[in-house]
C-alpha cells in the first residue's frame, strides 16, 4: 500500500494528484484554508484553481499537515516558493524517517537565494530530496495530455524509485543528477518569460521574442554553471523545454504578467487581480542579487528587475538591451 502526500492545493498540486492517482493506493492533498479543503473534499473538484477536473475518489483533502504527510512514502511539495520553508517546518515532525521528499516548486527563496531543494534538505535531514521539473502546464497535466519531465536527485536510487513510482502512460520521467542545473533553469525561466511577455505587451513580434528567449537561455546557463550546474542540462527539458513553454504558452502566468506590464499596467494592480502566483516576480529579485554576488552578467534579468522594482519604462528597457556594446555570441 503506497501513499503519496501532495503538499499544496493550488492548480499544480491538484494536477499532480489527478495525474498520479492511479499509481498510488492512498493519495492525500494538503490545502491551507480549511473551508477550501472541505469544499474540495465534498465537491471532488478544485473550483478555485483548477475547475473542470474531478479529484480521484480515494484522495483525502485536509488542511492539517500532519494528517497528510504521516506515513507517506513520497511527500511532494507544490506550494509557492515563498511558503516552502514555513509549511515544511510544520510538516517535519510528521515525516516518516523513510520518506522521500520531492520538490515540484520552481523558484528561489528571496532572502537566502536558496533553491527549493536546499530549503527542503535543511528540513528533511537525512531523507532524500529530489526535484521534479520540466515543461508542464497544470491544466494539460490534469487533462492527461502527454508530457515529459526530469527527476533530479543526488541519490540515484531515490531518483529511480521516484521515476518508477510516478511514471504513467502520459507522464514520462527522465533521471538527472544535476540538481543545481535543473532547479536554476526551472526558477529563472519564469523571469525570462516575464520579459517575453513584455515584448508581446509592447506589440513586438516573434523575432523579438525569439531573440529574448535565446539570449535569456544563455544567461540562465551562465548562472547555472557558476553555481555548479552543467550547461548540458539547460539544453534539455528543465532548461530549454520549460523556457520555451513558459515564455510562449498562453497558459503561462509569468508571460501574462509581462504582457500586462508591456501594456502599461502597474505590477501591484496586475498581482491584485490574480488568484495564482507568478513565481518569476519574486524570483527575479533573488536572481538579480545572486547574479551580482557571483559576478555573472545577466542583462535581460537586470532589465526585468528594473521594470518590476524600479518602475523602468519597458520600451526603454528593450532599447537598452539592443544598444549594449556589440560582442560575439
Amino acid at each position: 500500500m503506497k501513499t503519496l502526500a501532495v503538499v499544496g492545493g493550488g492548480s499544480w498540486g491538484t494536477a499532480l494528484v489527478i495525474a498520479l492517482a492511479a499509481r498510488f493506493d492512498r493519495i492525500r492533498l494538503w490545502a491551507r484554508e480549511a473551508d477550501r479543503a472541505a469544499e474540495m473534499q465534498a465537491r471532488r473538484e478544485n473550483q478555485r484553481y483548477l475547475p473542470g477536473f474531478r479529484l480521484p475518489s480515494h484522495c483525502v483533502i485536509s488542511p492539517h499537515i500532519g494528517e497528510i504527510v504521516t506515513g507517506a512514502e513520497f511527500v511532494l511539495c507544490a506550494v509557492p516558493s515563498a511558503h516552502v520553508r514555513e509549511v515544511f517546518e510544520r510538516a517535519r515532525p510528521h515525516l516518516s524517517d523513510s520518506a522521500t521528499v520531492v520538490s515540484a516548486t520552481k523558484g528561489l527563496e528571496e532572502h537566502t537565494f536558496s533553491r527549493m531543494s536546499q530549503v527542503l534538505c535543511e528540513i528533511a535531514g537525512k531523507r532524500p530530496v529530489a526535484v521534479l521539473s520540466g515543461p508542464t502546464f497544470a491544466k494539460e497535466i490534469a487533462a492527461g495530455e502527454p508530457a515529459a519531465v526530469v527527476i533530479a536527485c543526488a541519490c540515484p536510487e531515490a531518483a529511480e524509485r521516484i521515476q518508477n513510482a510516478f511514471a504513467t502512460p502520459t507522464l514520462r520521467l527522465y533521471q538527472s543528477h544535476d540538481v543545481v542545473g535543473v532547479e536554476t533553469g526551472a526558477a529563472l525561466k519564469n523571469v525570462i518569460a516575464l520579459g517575453a511577455g513584455v515584448c508581446r505587451g509592447l506589440g513586438l513580434g516573434s523575432n523579438s521574442v525569439a531573440a529574448l528567449v535565446t539570449r535569456g537561455l544563455a544567461e540562465i546557463t551562465r548562472l547555472a554553471v557558476a553555481l555548479g550546474g552543467s550547461a548540458r542540462t539547460l539544453s534539455g527539458l528543465a532548461g530549454l523545454g520549460d523556457l520555451v513553454l513558459t515564455a510562449t504558452g498562453d497558459l503561462s502566468r509569468n508571460r501574462y504578467v509581462g504582457i500586462q506590464l508591456g501594456e502599461g499596467h502597474k505590477l501591484r494592480h496586475i498581482i491584485s487581480r490574480m488568484t495564482m502566483v507568478a513565481e518569476g516576480v519574486a524570483t527575479c529579485k533573488a536572481a538579480h542579487q545572486l547574479a551580482a554576488a557571483h559576478g555573472v552578467n545577466m542583462p535581460i534579468i537586470d532589465r526585468v528587475y528594473e521594470i518590476l522594482y524600479e518602475d523602468k519604462d519597458p520600451r526603454a528597457a528593450i532599447r537598452e538591451l539592443m544598444e549594449r556594446p556589440l560582442t560575439a555570441e
